[in-house]
């Protein structure tokens, strides 16, 4: 037979039957299996699995052509980067959407789809056009959800440690730190980011900023940047200029709300921000804010933590003096990993974002900055450099108001602004300081020379010495329900007798600085101090003296002011002393293997003197059945009772787990407990 009358291959019309997302496999592989069960999500710059199941026949890749679709946003366009269009290739291309078979048979073709490291991150919808000569046909393949990659070293937030990205990513409990310089309290916290709904929820957030409202193309064109991501989320985590998450309030009064020491995790506050409508929730503070910015973060993909700076100052007038009395005895951010392009080279790393100081015109919102940056004491750093500067290394200057309205200056050595800055170890439930991370050593070089460049000049000036030093010591036994003693040491280095007044003051406080009634008071009139000598002078604090003006912050104020008319010298002493509260005991009855339910059992003990009524405790952490969340206890809870109640827990997947527990009385509020659960293999 002639060749031109073979009779012709005729390929029918390539007909899609279904698309495998392959859940299972693309939640191992991205490390997104908490978040894969009925959804795909993957992190850019990865390849991820698809396979695609046709009717009839398979494809043939000399007759058929397969194009794919990627969108994202509202109006997606290719110029902005929120649409891609790329066809099946036979290799990916760095930095590019990409389609590449990796397997076929039967009816079945397996793809490793690919997307650029600097995609923009959301939501996306994919589908495919598939042509066979001049037939073609289109197919809706399914959705994804695409997140930062801080596993892929082209991804502005890679990181290179698999310990840090497991504990800055992964981990979905912590501990915030607060308390006092001197006696720093580990709070545990539930951040939950792979909790059913929570990442709709941050995506939720994305989608009502107001960057978004104005603009919907470019703000999902710029969500590319974690820097852009970071800000837009430090702004909606409060509620001062946008439908943000949380109202902040700092006076103690909470009843139309939830005071901010009660909550033990940021899952119940976003559910509850969705549930109402993007309606802010009441109430929150610095750590509150904090905490629901490092889920958000976390459940995005850029590395964070929560960080706690100690005697935190706020520089109204930017002097970098502060020259009123009121700086935070804690005060609370986040720190993200991702580079800086726009800055100079070596400003990678972590990052610090605050909320919510109005700082950028119009947006209530502070960072990111690197943290490098601030130790340089380089203050045209983009964001917000100045602010978090003053956080760490503010002058705090104390005048005493006489009686007849004249004004001393005092000499205070016991305020050091920018303590103990304080987060949780990797892999460890331990406190890790980062301060040297933030501050060159004290009175080194290196430190004069980043105050010079931040033009600090009160650093640079010499401190006055009179040879009479005092501070504030503590004694044994400051629980909450106890009378507890307080010394103002003194110590006279020199050959002379000093002979002055003291008074000594304790008050309550809030962990912002705001002062409560005094619940401890002496004035010594005459008080003398031998040449090279030291004196200890009690001060008694009585539980019935600052039992209903302490705060949930459980914070008293203790100062002293000695006065030498003869020297006209105010030296100033002042210490924040934190009450413990009672401890939360938890124990898990059965042993803990995988697929097993367990119960949980709670217990504490009423430290004080009086009954407690209204006794709540509230649990959050994996595992939980949901209506067992809150457990109410029978009133009254004698003095020196103790009290046990029981949760169910589901069953649990091999690994580590946290229980988080918070409990709440009349007299008793925000007393916090955590168990760690280590579940093994049946």
């Amino acid at each position: 037979m002639e060749p031109w009358l073979k009779p012709l291959t005729v390929f029918t019309e390539l007909v899609l039957e279904r698309c495998d997302l392959e859940l299972e496999a693309n939640g191992r592989d991205h490390h997104t299996a908490d978040l894969c069960r009925e959804r795909l999500v993957v992190r850019r710059g990865q390849p991820f699995w698809l396979t695609l199941h046709f009717e009839g026949r398979n494809y043939e890749a000399s007759v058929d052509s397969l194009t794919f679709c990627a969108v994202t946003g509202p109006d997606p366009s290719e110029e902005a980067g929120t649409k891609a269009l790329f066809r099946l290739s036979d290799a990916t291309e760095e930095g590019a959407w990409a389609a590449v078979a990796a397997d076929q048979r039967d009816s079945t073709l397996s793809l490793h789809l690919s997307t650029p490291a600097n995609a923009p991150v959301g939501h996306y919808r994919l589908s495919l056009e598939a042509s066979t000569g001049y037939q073609g046909s289109s197919f809706m393949l399914g959705q994804f959800t695409l997140l930062f990659n801080s596993w892929c070293p082209a991804d502005a937030v890679y990181l290179d440690s698999d310990e840090e990205r497991q504990e800055y990513v992964l981990t979905q409990q912590g501990f915030i730190y607060q308390g006092s310089a001197k006696f720093i309290k580990n709070i545990p916290w539930n951040f939950g980011q792979f909790e059913e709904g929570i990442l709709d929820i941050c995506l939720m957030l994305l989608d009502v900023n107001p960057k978004f409202l104005r603009n919907a193309g470019r703000d999902c064109s710029r969500r590319s940047s974690p820097v852009y991501v970071g800000r837009v989320v430090s702004g909606m985590v409060n509620c001062n200029d946008d439908q943000g998450v949380l109202l902040g309030r700092w006076d103690n009064n909470y009843a139309d709300g939830i005071s901010p020491m009660s909550w033990i995790g940021s899952v119940d506050i976003l559910r509850r921000w969705k549930r109402d409508g993007c309606q802010r929730v009441k109430y929150g503070q610095c750590w509150v804010f904090a905490a629901v910015a490092c889920t958000v973060l976390r459940c995005l993909g850029i590395p964070t933590r929560v960080v706690t700076n100690y005697n935190s100052a706020h520089d109204q007038n930017s002097n970098l003096l502060i020259e009123y009395f009121r700086n935070e005895n804690f005060h609370c951010w986040v720190e993200s990993w991702m580079t800086r392009p726009d800055l100079q080279p070596g400003y990678e790393g972590p990052s610090p974002s605050l909320s919510p100081p109005p700082l950028t015109p119009g947006t209530y919102c502070c960072g990111p900055v690197p943290v490098r940056a601030i130790k340089e004491g380089d203050l045209s750093t983009k964001y917000d450099a100045p602010f978090v500067f003053a956080e760490v290394n503010a002058d705090v200057v104390d005048w005493i108001r006489q009686d007849d309205g004249s004004l001393h200056k005092s000499i205070n050595h016991s305020l050091v602004v920018g303590l103990k800055i304080s987060t949780k170890c990797v892999g460890r439930d331990d406190r890790e300081d980062i301060t040297h991370s933030y501050k060159y050593p004290e009175g080194s070089p290196e430190e004069r020379e980043a105050f010079t460049r931040a033009n600090h000049l009160n650093k640079l000036v010499n401190k006055e010495e009179t040879g009479v030093a005092m501070r504030i010591r503590v004694g044994e036994g400051m629980n909450r329900g106890c009378d507890f003693d307080v010394f103002a040491h003194i110590t006279n280095s020199t050959p002379e007798e000093h002979t002055g007044r003291l008074l000594l003051c304790a008050r309550t406080v809030s962990y912002n600085g705001i002062l409560g009634p005094e619940c401890g008071t002496k004035d010594l009139l005459s008080l003398s101090l031998e040449p090279y000598s030291e004196k200890s002078i009690p001060l008694r604090i009585l539980y019935e003296k600052y039992c209903d003006c302490l705060t949930e912050s459980n914070l008293i104020k203790v100062r002293g002011l000695l006065i030498e008319p003869a020297a006209n010298s105010y030296l100033l002493a002042e210490r924040d002393i934190y009450l413990e509260n009672p401890e939360i005991k938890i124990r898990i009855l059965g042993e803990p293997k995988q697929n097993r339910k367990l119960v949980a059992e709670i217990s504490l003990q009423n430290p004080l003197t009086v009954a407690l009524s209204g006794c709540t405790f509230t649990v959050e952490g994996a595992g939980l059945i949901e209506e067992q969340k809150t457990v109410d206890v029978p009133d009254p809870v004698e003095a020196g009772e103790e009290v046990k109640v029981r949760v169910d827990l589901l069953p649990l997947y091999v690994g580590r787990h946290k229980l988080v527990v918070n409990f709440e009385s009349d007299r008793l509020k925000a007393v916090k407990g955590f168990r760690n659960v280590i579940v093994g293999p049946s």
